[in-house]
């Protein structure tokens, strides 16, 4: 079966980066559409989208009903639902590709017939605004490791392996089945959602990682410059994915993992023994109650349930 290459460019407010971003990924061969969504954009993005959709027959600009505002994820979601590639990759709107972004991902893919995806490094440059066109490339800052696709997760979720950046993932679209799309209730962190997501569901193998495959750009604008959303969203992120693992029978170490990696963030916070141990128990059992009626099920057919729960029943 041929591979093709669906792109998928979430739009909002981006004209200052836009036209390069798209180009460099209509210029790859291996893509077969660009699919750009604007997200309500006011900046003049959506009258260069549609000018580039006239130049380039690859580009496919897709709107939002009534061009509303909703976000990354059911923006990248309508990308997804749209796409006719085999094959799905991402690029945020300010980022770009480099040459020959995909030859090493079809032949990862079609070396192992079992793979889900590939994985690559991306590259960061900052652009600084108080001074015309200087950017500064930084070093890689993505999974820095060969790993085997059966433990990928575990070095996610403990952070031994690197991370992954959406603009280095290669995935084909079979894998949302096994996922789910984009969380649309978060508004920042759905990427690392969807990632851990398809370590812990799909195969996904080790591209390249020494040298960077796309480049993100760093801006004044970047989400990720404000913490307060990710303070008021991580844990909703932690907690949607138990719930999600608990639904789609991952295995009950991977879902301690999490547990444990919720402990260890919220331990940060906390000071004093007695102080960790009631916030320990009280957010535990407040926020996890899906994970004890899951082990609780799990372990205690309906019998032994009942007796337990109702010993003066006979």
């Amino acid at each position: 079966m041929k591979l093709e290459i669906s792109v998928i460019i979430p739009v909002y407010n981006a004209i200052r980066f836009l036209e390069k971003a798209v180009l460099s990924a209509v210029n790859q061969d291996e893509v077969i559409e660009v699919l750009v969504i604007d997200d309500g954009s006011t900046d003049g993005s959506y009258e260069l989208l549609q000018e580039l959709e006239q130049k380039h027959h690859k580009v496919k600009l897709l709107l939002h009903p009534e061009h509303i505002n909703k976000g990354r994820s059911a923006t990248r979601n309508l990308g997804i639902t749209s796409a006719s590639g085999n094959l799905i990759a991402f690029l945020d709107s300010d980022d770009y590709f480099l040459e020959n972004r995909f030859k090493n991902d079809i032949h990862v893919l079609n070396k192992y017939p079992d793979s889900d995806g590939v994985y690559n490094a991306v590259g960061f440059e900052i652009h600084d605004a108080s001074k015309s066109n200087l950017s500064q490339v930084q070093k890689l800052y993505t999974v820095n490791q060969v790993v085997e696709p059966d433990v990928l997760f575990e070095g996610l979720v403990a952070g031994k392996v690197g991370h992954f950046q959406i603009n280095g993932l290669t995935v084909k679209r079979s894998l949302f089945y096994k996922t789910g799309l984009f969380n649309e209730e978060l508004q920042v962190a759905e990427d690392s959602d969807i990632f851990w997501k398809m370590a812990m569901k799909g195969r996904l193998y080790t591209g390249k990682i020494d040298e960077a495959v796309a480049i993100r750009g760093v801006h004044e604008y970047n989400s990720f410059y404000q913490v307060y959303l990710y303070d008021k969203y991580i844990y909703t992120m932690y907690d949607s994915l138990i719930s999600w693992s608990s639904r789609n029978k991952v295995p009950l170490k991977r879902i301690d993992l999490l547990l444990k990696a919720i402990w260890i963030l919220k331990h940060k916070k906390e000071e004093g023994l007695v102080d960790e141990i009631r916030f320990w128990a009280k957010q535990f059992w407040g926020n996890h109650r899906i994970i004890f009626s899951y082990l609780f099920i799990k372990y205690f057919p309906i019998v032994r349930r009942r007796k337990l729960l109702f010993p003066f029943l006979k």
